[in-house]
């Protein structure tokens, strides 16, 4: 990725190295709003003139992959991700404070002079509007220079005298080429705690250690889309020793290491969007201080902690309280189970999986991922309130109750022993029977297949209450909720605000009721079946 010497150099030569630093090769440029690092200055024959070789950051930009009519100049990571482009039309970007001053400061010229309403009044400005404006960014705590093409520090020791109390620094999408010439930026900022670095390609420093004082009160960091692997991450994270929260979406991470003596202050991190080896993750497992973990899109299918039972906690991930794993593989209810042995998880996410379209209906998988994780407060970025969690436990007791009976359960304490099988596939199942005593074997009747989920149910409404009123038939799917039942009937009886509650009898129990009581449930969950009685009540 050297470049190759320039043999010889016209006038028109010359002219375009003066627009080309002596150390350009490794710099970044961008051009036509599209960023990318200088592998190559020199000629590319037959052309003449001095050209520069970039790789793109955007692959879709290039046209081929550093070779020129069979002659090899640079090499790019993509076949297509690089092009030669002329000095003139590739910016080297700015230094910081000139990006400031252009973000931020009102030229004294266009001050001076100009002519405001103010009221009825016209009054003329006299460059006091300036003077407020540089007053302003030497208080500035919070720096945004997204996307204003800084590649360097500027003049030594002025950003220290030009933006001094910064704790919040944007620098993404620049023109930043080393972690160096970063550290000559952040060291002059000694408030800075939160760094926004995503969308550069910084190469590897060969000392980081050395880099630690410019980031010493750094808390958040976040660089993604940065090309980086998990190692180069392992080798920059000696600089980040009081680091909080670290932000890696969309890089190039793949099989995960353990770290060791790094980030060991870690309480937030985000590795979605990267397409992470089964296998590794759990090498982050150890992080002493982890809370939240974004696995999103990283193409996870298992999660098992094999140092702990079914029923027991792991010791791994000892502090992780919010978990996130939209968007992967997991197809199998074994993974929700393996995360009741998490010590601390009260969030989780996990929409779009495959485990969600088994079940067909979200709110019916919602109820058996609150079943199935005790400590659950928020799930799908939805609170889980405590009736809910008792209506979904005491429906888990019910939906599993015949299995449980199958296996070896009994309602004896004594005699109830379900099979190690049983146990596996539900190890919060005798924790909830415990709870709430087990099951009525009245109600566990075998579940509708789900073939005859929208088959029609004659259904009869009775208001055992309310003498004068004549029961009413209706044909109503299987598959509708309770809930819109409720609303049907309150249409039906002309009850409106009414609280119902329901209730059903069949031939095979004419003598007992079996209580209705969540309303985000089909009725075939509660095996209603045509010919049935609901009974509604009111208050």
């Amino acid at each position: 990725m050297t470049s190759r010497p320039v043999l010889s150099a016209s006038s028109d030569d010359v002219m375009m190295t003066q627009d080309v630093p002596e150390d350009a090769v490794g710099r970044r440029v961008s051009c036509d709003e599209e960023r990318g690092t200088v592998r190559y200055v020199g000629t590319v024959p037959p052309t003449a003139g001095l050209w520069l070789g970039v790789e793109w950051d955007n692959p879709e930009r290039g046209k081929h992959d550093g070779s020129h009519e069979g002659v090899r100049y640079f090499t790019c990571r993509h076949l297509t991700g690089g092009s030669f482009v002329r000095p003139k039309k590739a910016s080297f970007g700015v230094d910081y404070l000139t990006a400031v001053k252009r973000r931020y400061e009102v030229e004294l010229e266009e001050a001076i002079g100009e002519e405001f309403k103010f009221c009825t009044k016209t009054v003329l400005m006299v460059g006091f509007e300036a003077v407020k404006q540089k007053q302003r960014v030497e208080n500035l705590t919070e720096i945004a220079l997204r996307s204003c093409e800084v590649s360097g520090p500027g003049p030594e020791n002025e950003i220290r005298k030009t933006t001094p109390f910064a704790q919040s620094l944007d620098l993404s999408g620049n023109l930043l080429s080393s972690w160096e010439v970063l550290a000559a930026i952040t060291q002059q900022l000694e408030s800075l705690q939160v760094l926004q670095l995503s969308y550069n390609r910084l190469s590897l420093s060969s000392d980081p250690i050395s880099l630690r004082p410019a980031f010493s009160r750094l808390r958040v960091l976040s660089v993604k889309s940065c090309a980086l692997t998990w190692s180069q991450v392992l080798h920059c994270a000696p600089m980040w020793q009081q680091l909080e929260e670290l932000y890696l979406a969309d890089n190039d991470i793949t099989e995960l290491l353990r770290p060791v003596n790094v980030l060991q202050t870690l309480k937030v991190l985000d590795l979605s969007n990267n397409r992470i080896v089964q296998e590794t993750a759990l090498e982050i497992s150890h992080l002493p201080r982890l809370e939240k973990l974004n696995l999103c899109s990283t193409g996870v299918s298992v999660i098992q902690f094999n140092d702990a039972s079914a029923g027991n906690k792991t010791a791994l991930f000892p502090a992780l309280k919010s978990l996130l794993l939209d968007d992967n593989n997991i197809s199998e209810w074994s993974v929700v189970n393996e995360l009741e042995k998490l010590k601390c998880l009260v969030q989780l996410s996990c929409r779009r999986n495959p485990l969600l379209q088994k079940e067909k209906n979200y709110e019916t998988a919602r109820q058996l991922f609150i079943a199935r994780l005790s400590q659950l407060e928020l799930l799908d970025m939805r609170q889980v309130l405590s009736d809910e969690r008792r209506g979904a436990e005491l429906d888990y007791c019910k939906m599993f109750g015949l299995a449980w009976l199958q296996a070896g359960g009994h309602s004896d304490p004594e005699k109830n022993h379900p099979s190690t099988e049983f146990t596996t596939e539900h190890p919060r199942y005798l924790a909830l029977i415990q709870k709430y005593g087990p099951p009525d074997e009245s109600e566990l009747r075998e579940q509708k297949p789900f073939a005859l989920k929208n088959q029609l149910l004659t259904i009869t409404f009775v208001c055992p209450d309310d003498a004068e009123r004549k029961p009413i038939e209706k044909k109503l799917p299987g598959s509708m909720i309770v809930q819109k039942v409720k609303g049907l009937l309150h249409r039906l009886l002309k009850l409106p605000g009414a609280e119902l509650k329901l209730a059903y009898t069949c031939a095979k129990m004419a003598d007992r009721e079996i209580e209705i009581d969540n309303d985000l449930k089909p009725l075939q969950f509660y095996s209603v079946e045509d010919g049935d009685r609901i009974l509604v009540r009111w208050s």
